[in-house]
């Protein structure tokens, strides 16, 4: 059995409520102790110094840490005493940490952010990939004398200029793509704001290339099945990624689909889910018996408590909710344990609407499952359908 970790110093009377706080958060007990000793070699070095616990703050915990590296001695990070800085912060039992006054940089930003979201209605991930190509281009000329934003004195060839620079690292096509958006959008906002005189953004060379040229990879059903027998269901584990496997896989969700779900979503009398796809879209959709069989056992048998609402969440504690890459990442390593090439979460998308084309559905009807607008969207998928391909040829070589 485990013992109480006995804390010193001027912590000791705030010992036993963090330890509840580690227990409410679902940290095991071995955990549970490690921290609570971390906090108390905390509690010992600001004795040392004549420190209370108003005295701790984020820059505090560095200096602490830095302390016992110097002395040769394991020094806890700061990520690691976050939990500790987050209770005491709820309960005003520390001091604050110096607000740091955005400069104009991040000022700029914050208006750029505020215009995609709010202006062009962009998804939060597509926000996140703009502004870092924003901060890319800009936050360079800023430091280099171009005005507090970096954009005095912006002209069109240092535009030529950044994507020459970005093709010359060896990018791909699609990624150096991704940059002409992302500079387009920002060149629009600036030309807008009044901040360039210039539609600069309409002077943006186009990337070559030829859509839908690529044939993906194809993952058979069979594939399919042994990435889902893969699982480890006896344990917490097993449980979660086999739901998130059957949602990926039996109803074609993507990766940030699936970690968007909370749990007001199921509606568990009707059989249905609300899915929240792109650019704020809702779907209802019908939820499979053999999905809702093992999304129930994940909430019913292996979801730690959480502080959030989302479904799927992180089995360390303190639980977070799963974003999409981590979702992704679960299926790369799942494929491993199943012996399979690894493929990232989008190829189970891809490999429903390839088993479907097989079983004779149309084209129209997979639209629908995959929730997809544009035909031609769900027509790549047909490109690795060689039997379906192959039945096409045939009466046309017959014709000739």
């Amino acid at each position: 059995m485990i013992g109480h970790t006995k804390v010193p110093g001027p912590l000791t009377v705030l010992a036993d409520g963090f330890r509840a706080e580690l227990d409410r958060l679902g940290y095991t007990s071995s955990s549970r102790e490690y921290k609570l000793a971390e906090v108390a070699r905390l509690s010992v070095w600001l004795q040392a110094r004549g420190l209370g616990t108003r005295d701790i703050c984020s820059a505090r915990l560095e200096e602490f840490s830095a302390d016992l590296a110097a002395q040769s001695r394991r020094a806890p990070t700061l990520v690691a005493m976050r939990p500790l800085l987050a209770w005491l912060r709820e309960r005003s039992l520390c001091g604050d940490d110096p607000a740091l006054a955005p400069g104009p940089f991040d000022e700029f930003m914050g208006r750029y952010r505020h215009w995609m979201a709010i202006d062009r209605q962009l998804a939060p991930r597509t926000i996140s990939r703009y502004e870092q190509g924003a901060r890319l281009f800009l936050g360079s000329r800023a430091r280099q004398g171009g005005g507090p934003a970096g954009v005095d004195g912006l002209r069109e060839e240092e535009v030529t200029g950044f994507l020459l620079a970005e093709a010359s690292r060896g990018l791909s096509a699609k990624s150096l793509q991704g940059r002409v958006a992302e500079l387009r959008s920002l060149l629009r906002f600036l030309y807008l704001q009044g901040m360039i005189t210039a539609p600069l953004g309409e002077g943006v060379p186009p990337v070559p290339g030829w859509k839908d040229t690529g044939v993906p990879r194809r993952l058979a059903a069979k594939d399919v099945q042994a990435l889902l027998e893969s699982c480890d269901r006896a344990t917490p584990g097993g449980k979660r990624d086999l739901a998130i496997l059957l949602l990926l896989a039996r109803m074609g969700l993507r990766a940030a689909e699936v970690a968007g779900l909370e749990l007001d979503d199921f509606g568990w009398r009707v059989g249905e889910v609300v899915v929240h796809g792109k650019a704020g879209r809702c779907d209802r959709m019908p939820l499979p018996a053999e999905v809702g069989e093992a999304v129930a056992a994940y909430l019913l048998e292996a979801r730690p408590e959480a502080a959030c609402r989302k479904v799927f969440v992180t089995l360390v504690a303190p639980p977070r909710a799963m974003g999409h890459t981590t979702v992704s990442q679960m299926v790369w390593r799942q494929c491993r344990i199943a012996g399979l090439e690894p493929v990232r979460a989008h190829r189970l998308r891809h490999a429903l609407a390839t088993e479907l084309l097989s079983q004779g559905v149309r084209l129209p009807e997979i639209a629908q499952v995959l929730r997809q607008r544009d035909l031609a969207t769900t027509a790549i998928y047909a490109k690795v359908d060689y039997s379906a391909l192959r039945e096409l040829a045939l009466p046309w070589l017959v014709v000739r």
